[in-house]
C-alpha cells in the first residue's frame, strides 16, 4: 500500500528570491516530501507586486527546492480548502499576528508552522540593487585602440546588426555548469575543513552550448552538434538550447554522462569545482552521425565554430573530416579547444579563420614556455596555419595576431571590465561575438573589440547568461 505524500505550501508575492525567502522555503521543504509555491498574482497583491507575475513565478519555479508553483487569483482560505496541504508556512513575523488559515487548516487536520531564523530583506530594496542599477562596471574604452584602428561606433554597431544575416553551426562538448549558493558556517573542529550549507542553486548552459546560445542571441540562426548522455542532465540541455530558440542535433551516448560541473560559491567567491565527465573519444559510429549532421547543413551554413573542451566529442578523425567539409563549401571556420590539464591542442585544428586560445593553451600546444607573447602567437600561427589569433590573457586583456598582406602585426585591447564577478564563459563569449563579426565582414581589429564587449558583459554576471544582440548594441 503506497503511503500519502505530504504536502506543503509557502504563500507569498516573492519579487525577487531574497536569502529571507530561501531560508523560508528550505525549512518548508524540509517538513514535507513535495512543496507547493502560491505565487500571489498582479491582481490580488496590488502595489506589493513590484515584478510582473510571471516574472515572479518563474523565479520560484527557477529554485531546485520548489516541486511546483503557480499563480493564485482566490483566496488563500479557498487554496487551502481544495488543496488541503498537510502544512502551510509562513515567516515568524507572523507568528503573533492573527492567522485566518488556521479555521481553514483546523477542518481537516492540517498545521500552520512558522520558520525559524529567517534574516529580513526589503525586497523594493533588493530589487532596485539587483535589476534596476545601471552597469557601471566597464571603466575604460579602449579610445586609443579605436583611433589606431580607425573603429567607429557607427561601423561596429552596423556588423553587429548584421549577425541576424548569419547561419551558424556550432560543434563541441556541451557542458551543464551548477552554482551552488552556500551560507558559510565556519572551521570544522574535527579537522581543518570549510563547513558550508547550501542554500539555493542554479543550472546553465555551458560548453559549446553556450557558445550556440550566444550566437543564437546574438541574431544568427544557429545549428547545435554535440554529444550527451542519457540523463536529466543532458535533457535539461536540450531544454534550455530549445529555449534560446537553438537547433539541436544531440546524440545520446549511454556509456558516458552528460558533462556536469558543479561550483560550490559563498559571499561571490567559489569555494569548489566538482565534475562529472568522461574523457574517452566518442566511438567512430557516433562521429559518423557527428558528421552526416552537418554534411545536410553545410551547404547552407556561413560560420562553422568547434568548441572543443577535450572531452572526447571531436577526435581528430571527426575534426579532420569537417575541416575538409567546411573548406569545401567556403564556410568561415573559428575554432577554441580549452585544455584543462596538460591535455589539448588547439594546432590540431589547422587552417583555421581565428582561434581564440589562453596563453597557457599556446604554450601547451607548441611547448614553448619561454618566449614572449608575439612571438608565442607567431609560432602558434605558422604552427596551426590559423589567419588570425586572438590571445587571451585574462585579467589582461587580449593580444591579437594577423598576418594581413602577409606582414605579421599584433596589437592588445585591455580587459574592459575592471570590476569581474565570474569568469566563467568569457572566453566562450569573446569566441562567438569575434567569430559572429568577421563572418559579417569585419577586420580582426574591429572583431576582437566586438568580442571584448562580449566578455565584458559575460563576466559581469554570475552564471552563464545568453549575450544578447541588444546588449551589444547598448555596450557599444
Amino acid at each position: 500500500m503506497k503511503k500519502n505524500i505530504k504536502r506543503v505550501l509557502v504563500v507569498g508575492n516573492f519579487n525577487v528570491l531574497h536569502p529571507g525567502h530561501l531560508r523560508l522555503l528550505r525549512f518548508a521543504k524540509e517538513r514535507a516530501s513535495h512543496l507547493t509555491v502560491a505565487v500571489v498574482s498582479d491582481t490580488q497583491a496590488g502595489n506589493a507586486a513590484y515584478v510582473p507575475e510571471n516574472l515572479r513565478l518563474e523565479g520560484v519555479l527557477s529554485n531546485t527546492l520548489v516541486d511546483d508553483a503557480f499563480i493564485l487569483n482566490s483566496s488563500i482560505r479557498q487554496l487551502i480548502s481544495e488543496m488541503q496541504p498537510d502544512f502551510l508556512v509562513k515567516g515568524k513575523e507572523y507568528e503573533n499576528l492573527y492567522n485566518e488559515e488556521v479555521e481553514e487548516l483546523k477542518k481537516y487536520g492540517g498545521q500552520l508552522l512558522f520558520s525559524s531564523g529567517e534574516i529580513v530583506y526589503a525586497s523594493s530594496d533588493l530589487i532596485r540593487k539587483e535589476f534596476l542599477s545601471k552597469d557601471s562596471s566597464i571603466t575604460t574604452r579602449p579610445e586609443k585602440y579605436l583611433k589606431r584602428h580607425e573603429i567607429s561606433t557607427i561601423r561596429i554597431l552596423e556588423l553587429i546588426k548584421n549577425f541576424s544575416a548569419l547561419n551558424v553551426c556550432v560543434i563541441g562538448d556541451l557542458i551543464i555548469d551548477e552554482y551552488v549558493a552556500c551560507e558559510a558556517l565556519g572551521m570544522s573542529q574535527e579537522d581543518p575543513t570549510l563547513v558550508v550549507s547550501p542554500i539555493d542553486s542554479a543550472r546553465f548552459i555551458g560548453g559549446a552550448g553556450i557558445v550556440a546560445a550566444h550566437a543564437s542571441c546574438m541574431g544568427s540562426d544557429v545549428s547545435f552538434i554535440s554529444i550527451v548522455g542519457d540523463d536529466e542532465i543532458g535533457r535539461f540541455g536540450e531544454k534550455e538550447l530549445k529555449k534560446a530558440k537553438v537547433k539541436t542535433s544531440l546524440y545520446v551516448d549511454p556509456t558516458r554522462p552528460t558533462t556536469f560541473k558543479k561550483r560550490y560559491r559563498s559571499n561571490g567567491k567559489s569555494l569548489l569545482r566538482v565534475s562529472y565527465l568522461h574523457q574517452t573519444a566518442i566511438s567512430s559510429e557516433l562521429q559518423d552521425k557527428v558528421y552526416e549532421s552537418a554534411l545536410k547543413i553545410m551547404g547552407k551554413v556561413d560560420l562553422l565554430i568547434f568548441s572543443d573542451f577535450n572531452y572526447g566529442c571531436l577526435p581528430q578523425r571527426l575534426v579532420t573530416r569537417l575541416i575538409e567539409l567546411a573548406k569545401k563549401h567556403n564556410v568561415f571556420v573559428a575554432a577554441d579547444s580549452q585544455s584543462s590539464s596538460q591535455y589539448g591542442d588547439i594546432s590540431r585544428y589547422r587552417g583555421m579563420d581565428l582561434i581564440t586560445p589562453t596563453e597557457r593553451e599556446a604554450r601547451i600546444s607548441t611547448r614553448n614556455q619561454e618566449d614572449g607573447l608575439v612571438v608565442l602567437a607567431e609560432i602558434l600561427k605558422k604552427n596551426s596555419n590559423a589567419k588570425n589569433i586572438l590571445l587571451k590573457l585574462g585579467s589582461q586583456g587580449v593580444l591579437i595576431h594577423s598576418s594581413p598582406e602577409n606582414i605579421w602585426v599584433t596589437d592588445q585591447i585591455e580587459a574592459l571590465n575592471k570590476m569581474a564577478l565570474d569568469v566563467a564563459g568569457a572566453g566562450d563569449s569573446l569566441l562567438v561575438a569575434s567569430a559572429l563579426a568577421i563572418a559579417v565582414g569585419a577586420n580582426i581589429w574591429e572583431a576582437a573589440y566586438i568580442g571584448s564587449l562580449a566578455a565584458s558583459i559575460q563576466v559581469g554576471r554570475v552564471g552563464n547568461t545568453p549575450i544578447r544582440q541588444n546588449e551589444l548594441i547598448e555596450r557599444v
